[in-house]
C-alpha cells in the first residue's frame, strides 16, 4: 500500500474510533453523560489516539530503520574486489540507490517496464539510456553488479513497504479494539487524553532540536566519507580551489580557503552598506520620526526583506553591475580602469547590503524602542540634549540587541546564494580588490552539487564539508553574539 493510502487509511480508523468510543462510553452511563467520568468527547478522544499515535511512531520508526537495514543487507553482499579503486563501500550503495530510484522514476514515467526493471539480464547500454530518459544523471554504462544490486534494493524495498502496511495497521486496528473495550462511564478519559498530549506538545518541542541533530549528523557522515578520500589539511589550508570532475582530466585543488576569503570579503562589503543605513533609519524611526511618518516608513523598509534573493540577484547582474562599471570602469565617469565587469564583490556586497537594511533596521528599532522611558526621561533631565540622550544613554542601553542584529544580518549575509551567483561571479580567487570576481561558499555548493556530478567523487561530497565548514561559521558567530548580549546585559540589570 502506497504511503499516502496509509496514512489514510489509519486516519479513518482514528475517526471511526472517536465515534465509537463516544458511543461506548455514553452507553455505559446509561445514555445520560453526567454519570461520566469525564465529558464524551475525552472518551472519544481517547481512541482515536490510541489508533494514531501508536501507529504513526511505527510508521516513522519503520521508515527510519528499513532503509539503515536494507542498505546493510546490500552492503555486505558487496565483496571487497567489487569497490573501485578510489572509492569506499558507502559510496557504492549511493550508486546502488540512485540506479534503484532510477528505474523507480522509469516505471513511473513510463520509459520502462517492470519486468524489464526487475530483468537481471536486461541490456545495460538499453538500461543506461532508459535512466538517461527519465532524467537520471548517468555518466557511463551501469555495471551488472550494480543493475543486479540495485533490483535487489528495490525488491527489499517492496517486501519492507509491504510488510510495513500490515504492522501499521495491524498496532491501529489493535488499539482502537483495546481502547473501546476499556473504555465505560468510570475509564478516566480525561486525565489519559491530557498526558497523551503532554507528551505530544513535549516532543513537537524537541523537533527544532532533533532537526538540527538530523541536519548535523548528515553533514559529518557525508564529510567523512569526502576526507576518507581527500586529505583534510590540503582542505583547510589549500589556497587554490581548482575541481576537475572524473573523466574531465586533471587533478582536483579543493583547498577552502578562496571560498571562505569570499564568503567573508563579500559579506563584510555587505555589512558595511547595511549597518549604517539600517542602524540610522531604526534611530530616527524611533527617535524622531513623527508617529504619521513612522507609519508609513517603517512598513515600506520592512518590504525589502520581503523579495526574492533571486530578485536582487537580477537587480545586482543588470542594474547594479553596469552602472558600477560605468562610474569605475575604463570608459567610466571617473576615468579609471578599476573595474572590467559588472560582477564583482562590490556588486553582490551592495545589493546584499541593500537586502540586509531591514534586518538591521527593523529589529534595532524594536530593541531601542525597548530602553525604557524613564532613562531618557532622567538624561533629559539632568540637561543633556536629545541626540546626547540617544548617544550616551539609549544606544549603549540596547547595543547587546543591536549586535545580535547586526550578526543575525551577518549570518543571513554568509549564507546567501543566489545575489553571488549572479552578482560576484564564480572565480575563487585571494584579493583584496573589491573590483574583481570572486566566489563563496554556498554557490560552490550549489555548482557541486548539480549538472553532471558524479556523486561517488571528492569533488560532489566536498559540497558537505563546505557545509559543515559553514556550519561551525554561523555557529562561532551565535556563540559571539551570546558572549555580547551576556557581556553587555549585565551593565543594565
Amino acid at each position: 500500500m502506497p504511503l499516502t493510502w496509509l496514512v489514510l487509511t489509519v486516519l479513518v480508523l482514528a475517526v471511526l474510533g472517536y465515534v465509537v468510543g463516544r458511543v461506548r462510553a455514553t452507553q455505559s452511563a446509561g445514555g445520560d453523560a453526567r454519570n461520566l467520568h469525564s465529558l464524551p468527547v475525552y472518551y472519544g478522544m481517547n481512541v482515536a489516539m490510541s489508533v494514531i499515535v501508536p501507529a504513526v511512531i511505527a510508521l516513522i520508526i519503520w521508515l527510519l530503520v528499513q532503509p539503515i537495514v536494507i542498505s546493510a543487507s546490500i552492503s555486505g553482499d558487496i565483496p571487497d574486489s567489487a569497490i573501485p579503486e578510489g572509492s569506499v563501500r558507502s559510496l557504492v550503495m549511493s550508486e546502488i540507490r540512485r540506479v534503484a530510484d532510477g528505474l523507480d522514476n522509469a516505471i513511473d514515467m513510463g520509459v520502462m517496464t517492470e519486468d524489464f526493471a526487475r530483468n537481471a539480464g536486461a541490456d545495460l547500454s538499453d538500461m543506461t539510456q532508459r535512466l538517461k530518459d527519465a532524467g537520471q544523471v548517468i555518466t557511463q554504462n551501469v555495471s551488472a553488479d550494480v543493475l543486479r544490486w540495485a533490483q535487489d534494493y528495490r525488491a527489499m524495498h517492496a517486501t519492507g513497504d509491504l510488510l510495513r502496511s500490515f504492522v501499521v495497521l495491524a498496532i491501529a486496528i489493535a488499539g482502537l479494539v483495546l481502547s473501546w473495550m476499556r473504555t465505560h462511564k468510570d475509564f478516566r478519559a480525561r486525565i489519559v487524553v491530557e498526558k497523551l498530549v503532554l507528551g505530544l506538545l513535549m516532543l513537537a518541542a524537541s523537533l527544532a532540536i532533533l532537526t538540527t541533530i538530523g541536519i548535523l549528523l548528515s553533514l559529518i557522515f557525508n564529510t567523512i566519507n569526502f576526507f576518507n578520500l581527500y586529505p583534510a589539511w590540503d582542505f583547510f589550508l589549500g589556497l587554490s580551489w581548482s575541481p576537475s570532475f572524473s573523466g574531465r582530466g586533471g587533478l582536483s585543488e579543493l583547498g577552502v580557503i578562496p571560498l571562505l576569503w569570499g564568503t567573508l570579503y563579500i559579506s563584510f562589503v555587505a555589512l558595511l552598506v547595511a549597518v549604517p543605513i539600517g542602524l540610522l533609519s531604526a534611530i530616527y524611526l524611533s527617535e524622531y520620526a513623527p508617529p504619521a511618518v513612522r507609519s508609513i516608513a517603517k512598513p515600506m523598509l520592512e518590504v525589502l526583506a520581503g523579495i526574492p534573493t533571486i530578485v536582487y540577484g537580477l537587480f545586482a547582474l543588470l542594474t547594479v553591475g553596469p552602472f558600477l562599471v560605468s562610474v569605475f570602469g575604463q570608459d567610466g565617469a571617473l576615468g579609471v580602469n578599476w573595474m572590467s565587469g559588472g560582477t564583482a564583490v562590490i556588486t553582490a556586497g551592495v545589493v546584499m547590503g541593500m537586502m540586509l537594511i531591514p534586518f538591521v533596521s527593523s529589529l534595532s528599532d524594536d530593541i531601542i524602542n525597548a530602553v525604557p522611558q524613564a532613562m531618557r526621561d532622567g538624561s533629559l533631565g539632568l540637561g543633556a540634549t536629545k541626540s546626547e540622550t540617544i548617544k550616551q544613554v539609549v544606544l549603549p542601553a540596547a547595543l547587546p540587541g543591536i549586535v545580535g542584529a547586526i550578526l543575525l544580518a551577518a549570518s543571513r549575509a554568509i549564507g546567501e546564494t543566489m545575489i553571488v551567483v549572479l552578482g560576484a561571479g564564480a572565480a575563487a580567487r585571494l584579493s583584496l580588490n573589491p573590483f574583481e570576481a570572486m566566489t563563496t561558499v554556498t554557490a560552490k555548493i550549489v555548482s557541486q552539487l548539480t549538472g553532471d556530478s558524479d556523486f561517488a567523487s571528492p569533488e560532489a561530497l566536498v559540497a558537505f564539508a563546505l557545509g559543515m565548514t559553514l556550519f561551525f561559521i554561523t555557529l562561532g558567530l551565535n556563540v559571539f553574539a551570546l558572549y555580547i548580549v551576556r557581556k553587555y546585559r549585565e551593565q543594565y540589570e
